[in-house]
């Protein structure tokens, strides 16, 4: 059965043809409750509009973005984050709950408004309580008129990864943190899915180029991704123009974007497999039961086969600190502030497990931080202000930091920076430690929103504090 979310998720070419005029783009959101079943297990879902999957967002750069949101759950708060859109002078719109809002109470409402001025591939998400692994997750699309690669393909194909748990996640997030869970092992997904269902297909035509816009949407699970007999050249990281690579397979931690430029072949033959597979090195037990695979398909000819997709001896996937941003911008050389963030996973007096920055873990404050910081006056600038608990760092605007990230636990770990994109100077091999200062730095550091940080590993990122 051909999914209805391939359809509305293909993105003709004709609409990257742009007027010249900026808009306004309105939403009307009702977020609620509906009934699902991707993967054959029917659950309650969060919707939006009696719909899931959810639509996509898609805008222009220069086009103003407005967003309602009605609260229709009934029985828990929410709030929307536009993962990977830097907010820059709208740090207000940003959505985490603690951070930059409050949550939207039961039955309320908020409007979100921005203004778009970066493009390329994003999503947008529940940023409240660990909530939108329950379905209120979907793609957010920035076209630019002017992009490099806009006359090397024909037609863009939006493709999401994720994983799905059958249990709601309040209760699986009160069982994860707990004293009955003592070593923090996460709960692993029930299933994957490629565009929020399996067994997904879609149409191809010979000889025609298909950008894909990949986003993992994943609450937990990386996923490497491959097509079968095509070769994929990667385009954009998290809304940054690359240089053209070459690449058999990817990995995606989750909240990373890629967009690969993949060409039909010339004949029409055969269908091909697309396959989508859970990084179980992630998971401290794996279930009997567990497919971790998710397999679409590219359908040259819906009369022939599809067939099932070939074994692998191993998982060899792009190494992503290798791409050279399009832009050229060089190294940030002159650092004005270096923090060390080492990260470590223990347990605190309860017994539960947690994680830490600095031996500490983040608390959520009652007031959220942009607000403390926007009526504090002359003590805005006291990082006391805003709690020991949530590891603040007071920067000056325009200067160059750089954070130390130490992986002090044997566990792959995603990082996302909100309202910048970081340049990843070092990615070290697994087991290696500290950070020791003995690297020998890129010239055009590969840049993105979120970096995947190797088990007991380090990474020395970069970032001008130019959105304050």
């Amino acid at each position: 059965m051909e999914s209805n979310s391939a359809i509305s998720l293909v993105l003709p070419l004709l609409l990257l043809v742009s007027s010249g005029i900026a808009k306004t783009v309105t939403y009307d959101f009702n977020v609620g409750w509906v009934t699902a079943q991707p993967d054959g297990f029917s659950r309650p879902t969060i919707g939006i509009n009696g719909q899931w999957p959810i639509p996509p967002i898609t805008a222009a750069i220069g086009d103003k973005v407005v967003v309602h949101v009605q609260n229709d759950l009934g029985n828990q708060t929410t709030s929307l984050h536009f993962h990977g859109l830097y907010q820059n002078g709208t740090a207000h719109m940003d959505g985490p709950v603690g951070v930059s809002q409050c949550s939207i109470p039961i039955g309320g409402s908020f409007v979100y408004e921005f203004q778009i001025d970066q493009p390329g591939t994003y999503w947008y998400h529940s940023h409240d309580s660990g909530q939108y692994p329950d379905g209120l997750r979907g793609p957010l699309i920035i076209r630019d008129p002017d992009s490099p690669y806009k006359d090397q393909y024909d037609e863009e194909i939006v493709l999401t990864l994720s994983d799905w748990y059958h249990d709601q996640m309040p209760g699986l997030l009160s069982r994860f943190i707990s004293y009955a869970n003592p070593t923090g092992a996460e709960p692993v997904p029930d299933s994957a899915l490629m565009n929020e269902t399996q067994d997904l297909k879609i149409n191809v035509e010979p000889g025609r180029t298909y950008m894909f816009r990949v986003i993992n949407i994943a609450a937990f699970a990386a996923q490497y991704l491959w097509f079968e007999g095509h070769t994929m050249r990667i385009v954009e990281v998290d809304g940054i123009y690359t240089e053209e690579a070459e690449a058999d397979m990817i990995y995606l931690t989750a909240a990373q974007r890629y967009s690969v430029l993949v060409t039909a072949k010339n004949e029409s033959s055969a269908n091909f497999a697309i396959i989508g597979s859970m990084d179980q090195d992630l998971f401290d037990v794996v279930p009997e039961n567990l497919n971790p695979n998710v397999t679409g398909w590219l359908v040259y000819d819906k009369a022939a086969p599809l067939p099932t997709p070939a074994l692998i001896e191993s998982f060899e996937p792009f190494d992503d600190f290798t791409l050279i941003p399009y832009d050229h911008e060089p190294i940030f050389d002159n650092v004005d502030y270096s923090f060390n963030l080492d990260v470590k996973m223990d347990n605190l007096g309860d017994g539960a497990n947690y994680a830490f920055f600095n031996d500490l873990t983040y608390v959520r404050p009652k007031v959220p931080t942009l607000y403390s910081a926007l009526t504090s006056g002359n003590m805005a600038t006291d990082a006391a202000i805003y709690g020991d608990n949530t590891i603040p760092f007071i920067l000056e605007k325009n200067k160059v930091v750089e954070i130390v990230l130490n992986n002090m636990d044997p566990g792959k770990h995603p990082f996302h920076l909100h309202g910048h994109a970081f340049q990843t100077v070092v990615r070290s091999a697994e087991e290696t430690g500290v950070y020791v200062n003995n690297e020998t730095f890129p010239e055009f550091p590969m840049r993105r929103d979120t970096v995947m940080v190797r088990p007991n590993g380090n990474m020395v990122l970069r970032f001008r504090a130019d959105n304050p």
